[in-house]
């Protein structure tokens, strides 16, 4: 039973420490916390595909995030009561209790608990020296791995804030869900081909620190954002919709911002898709179709967005999506997350319209689409 309960409390200790002080940087076959998530979600995704109601499946996927990561916390915790309860067993540590009852495994169970708790009753009470010192031992542990989760919860959140942020920025600039024809369409409203590059920059850094934080921790994809339109996949994966499109079709581009932004983007959700170990999609969804592509052309140089002529373009873009499509597809079915179109054909408004208080207004994406564009992109 000693050896047992040491195995179990070494397992506890060493998956909290890959997973909150040194997150990602060894790839085990077995991770407890990897194994917690294959299962609880799987529990999860499977109660929720059931639920009828739109809105109350997409709460319920919502929660499972935070709530994930109080179980997780809890298991870590549960973990390490049974093991030092069988060390103490094992042992056999003699107890002085204040009460008549009979001293069984459930003495040393409770004598764990309060002891990693620093509860200190009194009523239960190691008499010699191994099971005083195994008392000082579990205490120490208790307290230094609460401090340890009370600490990782701050930086878990500020990842998921910076993460939020830019998805945030891409309701205006790209339309509520995200679309790749909206982002060029609002972008062509500057008139300077310049004024793209910026943002590309900072899409570029925001796919970096996605890649970082969600290997980092894992937990974060199952963290939704506060739109149920709106997500890090969705916006992932309009970001490479975007870049691909400036690479073969768009006159008068910077085409070096355009793939140093593809290439982490493709970077991002490739790595993502292997260390989450997701399988590559049983069918594939058409995402453009030859109508679909037709009228993005037509859309695009209406505003003012010229793009390239021949049939080498298409074939182009057709070889950059096989790039990542199969990739960002399989993270959507592991997350149940709804991938945006290339070209939406029809909208509704954006979230920031969005009002209890008054009807919705015309947003960015309606005026442009009223405006007329003298001026080309290049």
């Amino acid at each position: 039973m000693t050896v047992c309960g040491l195995l179990l409390i070494g397992l506890v200790l060493f998956d909290a420490f890959e997973a909150i002080l040194l997150p990602r940087r060894v790839m085990r076959a077995f991770r407890p916390t990897r194994t917690f998530y294959v299962v609880t979600w799987g529990v999860w995704r499977w109660l929720a595909l059931r639920v009828p109601w739109p809105r109350r499946r997409a709460n319920m996927l919502g929660a499972f995030g935070p709530l994930s990561l109080l179980g997780l916390f809890g298991n870590w915790l549960i973990g390490l009561v049974f093991g030092f309860a069988l060390v103490g067993w094992g042992l056999e540590a003699p107890l002085e209790s204040t009460t008549n009852e009979p001293l069984g495994f459930s003495s040393y169970l409770y004598l764990s608990g309060v002891t990693l708790f620093t509860l200190g009753f009194g009523d239960l009470t190691p008499t010699a020296s191994s099971g005083r010192l195994l008392a000082v031992v579990e205490a120490g542990v208790g307290y230094g791995f609460l401090a340890a989760m009370l600490g990782y919860l701050p930086v878990l959140y500020q990842a998921f804030s910076r993460r939020e942020l830019v998805i945030s920025l891409l309701d205006a600039r790209a339309g509520s869900p995200p679309s790749s024809d909206q982002f060029l369409l609002r972008m062509a409203q500057a008139r300077h081909p310049t004024e793209l590059d910026p943002f590309l920059a900072e899409l570029e850094r925001w796919a970096a620190e996605l890649l970082e934080s969600h290997l980092s921790f894992p937990m974060l994809g199952f963290y939704r954002s506060q739109h149920d339109n709106q997500s890090w996949l969705a916006a992932l994966t309009m970001i490479l919709d975007s870049c691909a499109l400036l690479l073969v079709g768009v006159k008068g581009t910077n085409l070096y911002q355009a793939q140093l932004t593809f290439a982490m983007a493709r970077h991002a959700a490739v790595d993502l898709a292997l260390v989450i170990r997701t399988n590559p999609p049983k069918v594939p969804i058409e995402r453009l179709s030859c109508q679909g592509w037709q009228k993005l052309r037509a859309a695009l140089a209406a505003a003012g967005v010229p793009l390239n002529e021949g049939p080498e373009v298409e074939s182009k873009i057709n070889e950059l999506r096989a790039m990542y499509e199969p990739f960002v597809q399989a993270l959507a079915e592991r997350f149940l997350l709804d991938l945006p179109e290339i070209y939406a054909e029809s909208r509704r408004g954006d979230n920031w319209q969005a009002s209890a208080w008054m009807p919705r207004t015309p947003g960015i994406g309606q005026l442009a689409a009223t405006d007329e564009r003298e001026e080309h992109f290049g």
